[in-house]
């Protein structure tokens, strides 16, 4: 099996942006749903973004108007664009994906079965 792997993360200053990329083929439930979360230094696991087999999205508060989740037509790879970042946005970003048919939301990404090894993003202020 594939491992999901995520790039595109880096060091911006506040109200920049960045695109991150998940190869996706590995995840066994991508055509079910695929996530984004986070994790900053001594915090928990944050639930950003989530898309399922029908393209619908949801969004964290937090991130909603700036961030946009998307994929691929085959499903392959996985995005965020993130844009107007801030400094709280720091930290280590995962594409998910559940191994069972649980709900597909942003709020559940942090407990999904499947991960990548993380990408960094730091936002300087």
């Amino acid at each position: 099996q594939v491992q999901p792997v995520e790039s595109g993360g880096d060091s911006v200053q506040a109200g920049g942006s960045l695109r991150l990329s998940c190869a996706a083929s590995g995840f066994t439930y991508r055509y079910y749903c695929m996530a984004w979360f986070r994790q900053a230094p001594g915090k928990e696991r944050e639930g950003v973004a989530s898309i399922d087999m029908d393209g619908s999205t949801t969004y964290a508060d937090s991130v909603k108007g700036r961030f946009t989740i998307s994929k691929d037509h085959d499903q392959k790879n996985l995005y965020l664009q993130m844009n107007s970042l801030k400094p709280e946005d720091t930290g280590m970003y995962y594409c998910a994906a559940p191994v069972t048919f649980e709900t597909c939301n942003y709020g559940a990404a942090p407990s999904f079965g499947d991960r990548g090894q993380g990408t960094q993003v730091t936002v300087s202020s």
